[in-house]
């Protein structure tokens, strides 16, 4: 993982990646709108450090997408099977497994949850975020571990199996607001801890 603060040149993209100059500015263009890396006027992009600010912010556009798509889903009936799949395969990690096979179970969890709704403008509104939910998630090291999130994810397909709007939307937000709190609290306290005490 390349460390929050650490700039991120053309140059540095193009030797670390065996592509053109070219490649790599649009590269970088394309994280930057993402979210994984910021830049400031007539200066490198650099790899953000997410405050608690910054993720309280994502979370205020995050929740309410996210409720809205646990009342589609109920509305529609059905589970994706990526989701499904998404739950096993983060229950059966490891507390040592890689933090990004415990990252691409949890985004899978939720993307496919809202691919099945099938509307475009929210995916793609949903797209715009991940950048930032990603970066989240591996700056906070997988904080809330992979057999709780398993647990968490898996009563909420319970509730959307079982057409339970209230529960599916009840245990969504726990999962969400729980999810944000601890993680916002966590990257405010490694903010102000000295370098080397994270």
């Amino acid at each position: 993982m390349i460390p929050p603060e650490q700039e991120i040149t053309e140059a540095y993209v193009a030797s670390s990646y065996q592509v053109s100059r070219p490649t790599a500015k649009s590269a970088i263009v394309m994280l930057v709108n993402d979210g994984l890396l910021r830049r400031e006027a007539n200066k490198p992009a650099y790899v953000p450090r997410l405050s608690g600010y910054d993720l309280r912010d994502l979370f205020l556009v995050r929740i309410p997408l996210e409720l809205e798509v646990v009342r589609q889903v109920v509305g529609r009936g059905g589970i994706p099977f990526a989701a499904e799949t998404a739950v096993h395969d983060m229950g059966r990690l490891g507390d040592d497994a890689p933090t990004s096979q415990f990252v691409k179970a949890d985004l899978m969890f939720h993307s496919s949850l809202v691919e099945s709704v099938g509307s475009p403008r929210l995916s793609r509104l949903y797209r715009a975020i991940q950048g930032e939910m990603h970066l989240s998630m591996v700056q906070s090291k997988r904080l809330l571990g992979p057999q709780r999130v398993a647990k968490e994810h898996g009563g909420i397909l319970d509730a959307l199996r079982r057409r339970d709007e209230a529960k599916a939307g009840e245990l969504m937000r726990a999962h969400l607001v729980n999810a944000c709190s601890e993680i916002a609290d966590w990257l405010d306290a490694s903010i102000a801890a000295p370098t080397g005490e994270e």
